[in-house]
C-alpha cells in the first residue's frame, strides 16, 4: 500500500508539461494575428501552469522581434523571429507575463497588400 503511495507521487510530481501552439499568421486587416486553435488577435491571453511551455511558429512572410515586456525573466534566446522558424518557451515560474513581437519589414516593404496599420503583437501569459 505505501509503494502505491509512493509510486503514486511520483507520478503527480513529474506530470507532463502541456505545450500550446501558437503562430503569427498573416491577415488583410493589420497584416498578422497570433492564431491557436482558432485566430486570437493582435493580442492575445494564455492561462498555464508552472512548467508549461508555448511554441511559437512563424507563418506570416515577415521576420519579428520578440521582447518580454514583463514577469518573471525568460529564456527567449535570439530576439529575431525567423518566417518559417518556430520557438518554444517554457514558463517556470508563476507570475504575469507580457511578450511583445513586432514585425521587421512593413508590410508595404514585403509587397503585401494590408488594410490598416501593422499590428504590434502582444501576448499576456499567467502562470499559476
Amino acid at each position: 500500500m505505501k509503494l502505491l503511495a509512493l509510486v503514486s507521487a511520483v507520478f503527480a510530481v513529474a506530470a507532463p508539461s502541456k505545450t500550446v501552439q501558437l503562430a503569427i499568421v498573416h491577415t488583410v486587416n493589420g497584416c498578422h494575428i497570433w492564431q491557436g486553435a482558432h485566430a486570437q488577435g493582435a493580442k492575445a491571453v494564455l492561462k498555464l501552469k508552472q512548467g508549461d511551455k508555448i511554441t511559437v511558429h512563424v507563418t506570416c512572410p515577415m521576420d519579428f522581434t520578440l521582447v518580454q515586456l514583463k514577469g518573471p525573466r525568460l529564456v527567449l534566446g535570439d530576439p529575431t523571429l525567423h518566417t518559417g522558424t518556430q520557438r518554444t518557451i517554457r514558463f517556470a515560474k508563476r507570475g504575469v507575463y507580457v511578450l511583445q513581437a513586432t514585425n521587421i519589414q512593413s508590410s508595404t516593404e514585403m509587397g503585401m497588400q494590408t488594410l490598416g496599420p501593422d499590428n504590434v503583437l502582444k501576448l499576456t501569459v499567467t502562470v499559476s
